[in-house]
């Protein structure tokens, strides 16, 4: 069994900013498991990268797994969405951990472990992994099911997990059943709006939040805004 220390933390996990927090749908509880999927270039990273932002100034401890971003990469891509990451960043927070394939050359079942095992004695943390998609195309159902169903005891020790992927990751049954383990589950894709293309966040599925199921929003990105 992994053991967790509790510490007095927030019990939800913000962007930093309540106007953002409405129009993304809300906080998350801490202690939850969050699955956000959507096709590339759709917003995810966005999503996820204003929860880093507002869990950095609340001294909500943060680990991110990436599988594009270096340390380097991750403080240019955070610092175009928001002021300058950099003073977190020299303090080690947030751990930014790369799990790019070609480097590890591991199975996907061994992604999940190496996963797992760096959440072993954290403390409550923040965990973003951007995102599963590769390892998932390339794995085993029953792997990625054990995944998920490991991540979800570690959220009930304590961590928050925001587990990214990509929609074509899973076929429709396997998609279903994931859901069906996460605590909540954001959607995102683009519609066409007369001449214009619009990012839209639905939340499909909350426990313990303060937002029903099927708020649809519009959205977009503005850089260096707060």
């Amino acid at each position: 069994m992994i053991n967790i220390e509790h510490k007095i933390l927030p019990i939800v996990i913000t962007s930093g900013s309540s106007g953002t927090d409405k129009n993304m749908c809300g906080r998350l509880p801490r202690a939850s498991m969050t699955l956000v999927e959507g096709e590339s270039d759709f917003g995810k990273s966005v999503l996820t990268q204003q929860l880093v932002w507002g869990s950095l100034h609340t001294c909500f401890p943060v680990i991110v797994f990436t599988t594009v971003n270096t340390v380097k990469s991750f403080k240019r891509q955070s610092n175009s969405l928001s002021p300058d990451v950099t003073d977190f960043l020299l303090l080690g927070r947030p751990k930014v951990f790369h799990i790019g394939a070609s480097r590890l050359k591991p199975s996907p079942s061994r992604v999940f472990d190496v996963i797992l095992n760096k959440l072993k004695d954290r403390p409550g943390a923040l965990v973003i992994v951007d995102s599963l998609t590769t390892f998932i195309k390339h794995s085993s159902i029953d792997d990625t099911m054990a995944y998920f169903e490991n991540s979800k005891i570690l959220c009930n020790l304590g961590l928050t997990i925001v587990n990214v992927v990509n929609s074509y990751a899973f076929d429709q049954a396997d998609l279903a059943r994931v859901r069906s383990i996460c605590d909540a589950h954001r959607s995102l894709c683009i519609v066409i709006a007369g001449d214009q293309l619009l990012k839209v966040l639905e939340v499909a599925k909350v426990r313990g939040a303060e937002f029903s199921t099927g708020n649809i929003i519009s959205f977009d990105v503005e850089p260096m805004l707060q």
